[in-house]
């Protein structure tokens, strides 16, 4: 009978142990050799490491690791790492890089629809407007359309970094009338190469780093790079003392997070879109930041003695027109990049008309304020 009882105690005893080490086993973390390692990929961008954009891609990054709560590392490099700046797209389409920070407008050659797509005076679309067409008017499906079905590349692209407005940019001498560039070889990007090329005044497209040695060789006689900012971060200013601003090439101008399309099919639905809520996300944050800290930038380099100099209704009515004839004439040619167009002028005729009209105009308040303080005389 002894032995009996000591047979159920033992099998009693063992049961309650077992118990609690089945429910100490839902409650504990999940051992090294058990836990889901993170998928990982290698990120380069277009940029210099201290630039304001690489500031975009640190913050988007930042935010994608964050809400994926460490299921998720992406380690980021900076322009040149691994390819040079102009080669993110082709890196990311056969898989040397898992994803880029970059932008379509960089590869304007392979194709011409993507100046509409990511930056110009774009019927007159800000910021938001722009946001609210890729989102809501199509711009999302266009641009995808361009990379997968236009250029037959393997990559998933989102616009995430509004860069903007622009200044017309940096000169070694004053420009006081539009004949004044005549002669000049400018460092433009894009939209404004193309239309300042039809204007007669030679564009030169570099990378940002090399913007000031060609300045100082006289390689070129002016350029424009970003804003105060990330320009007095290069050194510009050191090189050129004469600062333009507004520009027209780029009051709007947005770039890309470009992805691996097979790395991307590859992510879990919550991961995809967890990448689509930071990129959206990413794009308001980093640009209240870049406006600050381009007004900042801008009044240490006017305390410098820098001039800020309001660029000519002349020759900003001069590049519209520039650009109006270009569009029109890519447009007659391609069909693809006249649906863009169309897409944007369908939205655009929408938005633009409605706060021209209802919306007070910025300056009517601000000047009440301010007027005594604008730079630009």
């Amino acid at each position: 009978m002894r032995r009996l009882v000591s047979i159920q105690s033992a099998i009693v005893l063992a049961v309650v142990v077992g118990l609690l080490a089945f429910i100490a086993g839902l409650y504990s973390s999940p051992t090294p050799a058990t836990a889901q390692a993170p998928i990982r990929w290698k990120v380069q961008s277009a940029w210099p490491p201290t630039s304001i954009v690489q500031d975009a891609a640190k913050l988007l990054v930042e935010t994608i690791e964050k809400s994926a709560g460490g299921r998720f590392k992406l380690e980021l490099l900076p322009a040149g790492a691994i390819v040079p700046a102009f080669e993110i797209q082709d890196a990311v389409n056969r898989g040397v890089l898992d994803a880029g920070h970059t932008t379509p407008g960089y590869i304007i050659g392979k194709l011409r629809a993507f100046i509409p797509l990511t930056h110009g005076p774009l019927f007159g679309m800000d910021f938001i407007d722009y946001y609210g067409w890729y989102w809501e008017g199509g711009g999302h499906e266009l641009l995808n359309e361009a990379y997968q079905q236009r250029l037959k590349m393997n990559v998933v692209s989102f616009q995430v970094h509004p860069e903007g407005p622009q200044a017309m940019g940096w000169f070694k001498k004053e420009i006081r009338k539009f004949e004044d560039m005549k002669g000049m070889k400018y460092r433009i990007y894009a939209a404004g190469a193309e239309v300042y090329n039809k204007l007669g005044i030679s564009s030169v497209v570099l990378p940002g780093g090399e913007i000031v040695p060609a300045l100082e060789r006289g390689v070129i006689d002016g350029a424009e790079w970003i804003n105060c900012y990330d320009d007095k971060i290069l050194g510009i200013d050191k090189v050129a003392k004469y600062h333009y601003a507004p520009g027209m090439h780029e009051p709007t101008t947005v770039g890309e997070f470009i992805i691996n399309k097979a790395k991307w099919d590859a992510l879990p639905a919550d991961l995809k879109e967890i990448v689509k809520t930071s990129v959206q996300a990413s794009y308001w944050n980093h640009f209240v930041k870049f406006q600050e800290k381009t007004a900042k930038a801008c009044q240490e380099l006017l305390a410098q003695g820098v001039k800020i100099i309001k660029t000519t209704d002349d020759l900003n009515n001069r590049f519209l027109k520039a650009y109006d004839e270009l569009w029109q004439a890519d447009a007659a040619k391609d069909e693809f990049y006249r649906k863009v167009i169309e897409s944007q002028k369908k939205y655009s005729g929408l938005l633009v008309p409605y706060r021209l009209s209802y919306w007070p105009n910025y300056n009517f308040i601000a000047e009440h304020y301010y007027k005594e303080k604008i730079w630009l005389k």
